[in-house]
């Protein structure tokens, strides 16, 4: 074991030194490096794993070398579905969504085009081999964080944006059910890595603005005691809101669409109006405070 993390962290320098690139048995082929946070530990852990784009995603597969279990970072993942991704130079946020069904299917063939050495791999093992795709978070442009209201908006983009396509994943949902397809039973992977990785920046940001956030605020700003107050209430009806829209998820296979998606609109519109009032109270006085803060002049 120690031998294999020896030779990772060998591979993970090497490509950071030299913009991706590396020699040895990845030389020359598509390698990423994918942080993951641990599934017990919680703790952060960088993979090199080979990739293949298809039709502008970007994709992994869980391969092991044809291993019977599967690999430590896919179990990470599936805890935790917010990952860091690194390709040449470049490093970004993804949310990680395991295929199901016959999309897997599909494009693990597709891999299997591109880097036959898969096809091998799952002939090695019974073990289905779990195909993810990277989808990026944020916007191709995200606008430039300047100041801590910056930043506050950043995260709020985020969040907004993960509620939407848990939505519109129900959507889709529904749709396919509408049309005569067999919709996959319970919760599927794709609305659940969504919705936890909506639930679990939410939590992070929570705990974030009511351990730091709101008490150095109120001590500049004794005024804001009152908002202040009516945010810690609201995270706790944001809390009770989770969990209802949790358990409405995992009811999705046999629930009434039109009930389903009335229900889903009220937690997504208590949700959103949450934000607007965080917006509403927090970023003007934050506007002028730096981000990242700047250290003092000597």
């Amino acid at each position: 074991m120690s031998s294999a993390l020896s030779f990772n962290q060998s591979v993970i320098d090497e490509f950071r030194a030299n913009g991706g690139k590396v020699g040895g048995p990845f030389e020359g082929g598509d390698l990423l490096l994918l942080t993951t946070t641990g599934a017990r530990s919680g703790t952060e852990h960088t993979t090199p794993l080979g990739y293949v784009r298809h039709d502008g995603l970007i994709l992994v597969v869980g391969s092991d070398m044809g291993a019977h279990r599967h690999p430590d970072w896919y179990l990470n993942l599936l805890a935790h579905p917010l990952v860091q991704v690194e390709i040449g130079t470049e490093r970004y946020g993804a949310v990680a969504v395991p295929a199901e069904g016959a999309r897997r299917d599909r494009l693990f063939a597709d891999v299997v085009r591109a880097a036959p050495g898969y096809g091998d791999y799952q002939a090695n093992t019974p073990r289905v081999l779990p195909v993810v795709v990277l989808e990026r978070t944020g916007e191709d442009t995200p606008a430039p964080v300047r100041t801590l209201a910056d930043k506050i908006m950043e995260v709020h983009t985020w969040l907004r944006a993960q509620l939407k396509h848990v939505r519109d994943e129900v959507d889709a949902h529904f749709a396919a059910a509408a049309d005569g397809e067999r919709p996959t039973p319970g919760l599927g992977l794709r609305i659940r890595q969504h919705c936890l990785a909506f639930y679990q920046s939410l939590e992070f940001h929570h705990v974030s603005e009511e351990q730091h956030l709101f008490p150095a605020m109120e001590t500049h700003h004794p005024e804001l005691g009152g908002a202040f107050e009516r945010l810690r209430a609201e995270h706790r009806t944001v809390a009770r809101l989770q969990r209802e829209l949790g358990a409405l998820l995992a009811d999705i296979a046999g629930a009434d669409p039109v009930r389903f998606r009335a229900e889903l609109e009220r937690m997504s519109e208590e949700l959103t109006a949450h934000l607007a009032y965080e917006e509403e109270v927090l970023l003007p006085p934050l506007a002028g405070i730096l981000f990242p803060p700047r250290a003092p002049k000597p």
